[in-house]
Parts: structure tokens; sequence; C-alpha cells
């Protein structure tokens, strides 16, 4: 039956660890489900800045409404392909990198060549990340005037370290689910609001942007953004890691296809779903929430946030929906937004590459010690190199669509896994719905295509 687990008791045990001591039965209930929740908030704390405030304004500024469908297509489809690769997480026991160093297909030294490809994207998506810390840095400007941008960047990279150093869930999880909660208010505050504006949104202009239509100036720019809106790459590769480390695997058990296995199984598969399905109505919402304010407003008016321009152009989504009394909010709103994302990425950051430097061999991701150093280390290296990039390229939007043209190769990298996941490892006693691999190839044929036109677009 199911028994609740002391808060004392789970930080005792390594959430990674298959142990029988963490073996639970998974929440019968839907509001006993809620209190296993947190995941799935956890990647949209990390998607709501690059992906909202930056790319998917600045795709609303660029095309008008015309491009609505990319950006609710890109937060809908790629839930599926997230649920298989949490589904392998909760009934493998691997870690991300550990699954996809065991994929078929050549080697280099220890590592697959999967391994190898996603450390070569993400270093293209260091100027992602780069970006934001800017955008970050670029608030704090309009707050503290005075004060050298070069100080403010590295300021943003050392308090994010502080924050993420330690490597402790808990306090990730909580912090994620008050950014969210801030940012979620602040969204729809200015949605509302810009109802009693010349900016109105109509029917007409929501059906506008049902359209299918993909003007061929906006192409890379749509491309980007379908890559970092909704769950992305590697936020899907991030997503096993927080339901690890939430308990989920080490609360289903180890593997064995016994009926109580797969009965456990199951049940923690259920709550993974109800996570995914939640965070993502959260994350769809702002996402088109954040479009609708570009189009409406910087669209109709000629304004393209980018440069070092950026954060003064996404204002006047505030001031011209709030009134000119809202540039404080804005400046409140887009530091919660831009700091939740670079939370979110080096919480992820800091965990997947220690994974990825174990598949290579250089430590033991699964020696409690080694793991935490190796996250404590890349804490403080990474916002260092983040803030590094943006102050020799301070072009901030620029860097976040390279970064999510990136991520959409690492989407191709999770369809790959998730195709070996679904036909050569899943049991066969949990089985899943016909609807469920419908759902599932729907998914990856959108993201194939979208990938291969937009490779397509680059080198022709």
């Amino acid at each position: 039956m199911y028994v609740p687990i002391g808060a004392n008791r789970l930080r005792t045990l390594d959430s990674y660890a298959l142990v029988p001591e963490r073996v639970r039965d998974a929440p019968p209930g839907f509001r006993q489900r809620l209190r296993f929740l947190g995941p799935g908030f956890i990647l949209s704390a990390s998607i709501v800045g690059s992906g909202e405030l930056i790319a998917t304004t600045r795709l609303g500024a660029e095309a008008g409404w015309v491009t609505l469908w990319v950006i609710l297509v890109s937060c809908l489809v790629k839930v599926a392909v997230q649920l298989e690769f949490g589904r392998h997480a909760i009934y493998s026991g691997k870690t991300t990198m550990a699954a996809l160093n065991a994929l078929p297909g050549p080697r280099l030294g220890r590592a697959n060549w999967s391994v190898w490809l996603w450390l070569l994207l993400m270093t293209i998506k260091l100027l992602q990340v780069g970006g934001i810390v800017g955008g970050t840095a670029l608030v704090l400007a309009m707050v503290f005037p005075g004060a050298p941008l070069w100080l403010l960047c590295y300021s943003t990279a050392v308090v994010v370290s502080l924050i993420i150093f330690r490597g402790h869930y808990q306090p990730i999880e909580k912090i994620a689910l008050v950014l969210i909660a801030l940012f979620t208010v602040l969204t729809i505050i200015c949605v509302v609001a810009v109802q009693s504006t010349p900016y109105a949104i109509t029917g007409a202009d929501l059906i506008s942007g049902l359209s299918l239509q993909l003007p061929p100036h906006t192409v890379i720019i749509a491309i980007g953004a379908f890559g970092i809106t909704g769950v992305g790459g590697d936020e899907i590769m991030a997503y096993n890691y927080w339901l690890q480390e939430k308990g989920y695997a080490a609360f289903a058990g180890r593997r064995d296809d016994s009926p109580e296995w797969a009965a456990r199984a199951r049940g923690w598969i259920r709550v993974m779903i109800l996570d995914a399905l939640l965070s993502m109505g959260v994350y769809t919402v702002m996402t088109a929430a954040f479009y609708l304010l570009g189009a409406a407003i910087l669209h109709e008016q000629g304004l393209l946030p980018e440069g070092m321009a950026l954060v003064e152009t996404l204002s006047v989504m505030y001031t011209e929906s709030l009134g000119p009394w809202a540039g404080a909010l804005f400046t409140a709103g887009a530091f919660v937004v831009l700091f939740s994302t670079l939370f979110g990425a080096l919480a992820l950051w800091t965990r997947i590459f220690a994974d990825a430097f174990a598949q290579i061999g250089w430590l033991d991701f699964h020696d409690l010690r080694q793991r935490r150093r190796a996250i404590g280390l890349i804490a403080w290296i990474v916002p260092i190199i983040w803030a590094s990039l943006f102050l020799l390229v301070k072009l901030p939007a620029r860097m976040v669509i390279i970064g999510g043209v990136a991520g959409t190769g690492i989407l191709l990298i999770v369809v790959v896994a998730v195709v070996h996941f679904r036909y050569a490892e899943a049991p066969a006693v949990l089985r899943v719905s016909r609807g469920y691999d419908i759902a599932l190839w729907m998914s990856i044929t959108v993201i194939a295509l979208v990938a291969l036109y937009g490779s397509w677009q680059v080198f022709q």
C-alpha cells in the first residue's frame, strides 16, 4: 500500500541509487499525486526566459500573427517524446547520459557517438545561455545605471553559482515553483491589460495565426524558437535527472519484470504523466501569451528586440499594455523570467555535464562524493563562460536564437534515443496504448521534419 516518506529519511539516501529502502507504491489518488509533482515545473523555470521572453517575442515581433501556430506546435508536440524519455528513466533507473551511452553505433573511447555529438552541440548552446546572462545584466543596468556591464554580468554569474553549487534538489524545486508562480501572474496581467489598449487582440488575429503559413524571412527564427520553446532537447534530457532526484525511479525499484515491480512502475509513470501534462499547460499558456504581446505590440510598432536595446524594446510590451508607470513592473518581471532560466539551466548543466564526463571516464557519477564535487566545480565554471561570451558578442537575442537552432539538433539525438527505448528496451509488462504510440510518432515526425527543413534552409 502507499506509505508517505518522511523528508528527513529521503535526504539520507542517494536519489540515484536503486536500493530496497526506497521502494514505495505510487500514491493512488489525484490529490496525493500532486504532492509528488515538481520535475516538470523545474523544466518550466528553465524554459521561460530564453523561450518566452526573448525567442517567442522576437518571432512575434518579426512575423506578426502568422506564426502563432509554430509556437503552439512547439509547446504541444514534444511532450510525447518527453514522456517516453521519462518512462525509460523510471523503468531502467539510468541517467540520461548513461542511457545515451548504451545506444547502438560507433564509439570514441568509452563514449557513444551520441554523447560526443551532444557535447559538440552544447558548446553552441553556451551562446544561448550567455545571451540570457546578458539580458539579465541589461535588466540590472536599468536598476543600477552607473554600474559597469561587465560587473553586472559577472555578479549575475556568481549569484546563480552560489545558489546551485551545492546541488541539492529540494531548494531547486521550491525556488523554481516560486519563480513560475510570479511569472504566470505577470504574464496574465499583461495579456488582460492589452485588451484595453489600441493593440487589443481580436479573433481574426488568432485565426490568422493558425493558418500554417511560414514566411521565408522568419524560417531561421522559427526553427530557433521551435528548439527552445516548450521542452527543448536539453530540457527533455534534463527531465530524467529531476525524475530521479524526486525519487520516481528509486520508488519503482530495480527492474525485475515481476507483477509487483510492474504495478509500482506503472503507478509512478502515471504520476510522471500528470507532472508533465500540468507543466505543459503552464508553459504553453505563458509562451502563447508572450507571443501575443510580441505580435500585438512590437510587430505593430515595427520594433525588433535585439542587440543592446533588447531590454528597452521588450519593456514596450509592459508600458503599452499597462501604462508608462509599468517600467518598474517590467524590470521585476524581466528579472524573474531571465533569472529563472539561468537558475534552471545551471541546475541542469551541472548534472548533465557531470554525467557526460562520467561516460567519458573522468569520474564515477554514482559515487556521491565525486558527483557533488563535479557539480560544484561545474556550477562555478560554466556561468563565468556564459558571462564572458556575452561580453564578447553582445547580441543577446541572436545568441539565444543560435542556441535554439543547436537545440533542434539535440532534439534529433533525443528522437533517435526514444525510438531505441520504445522498441528495444521497453519492458513488455509496461504496455502502452495505441493512442500513446500515435502521439509519440506524431512528435517524432514533426521534430524530424523541422530539423531537416531547418538544416536545408541553413545550408542551401
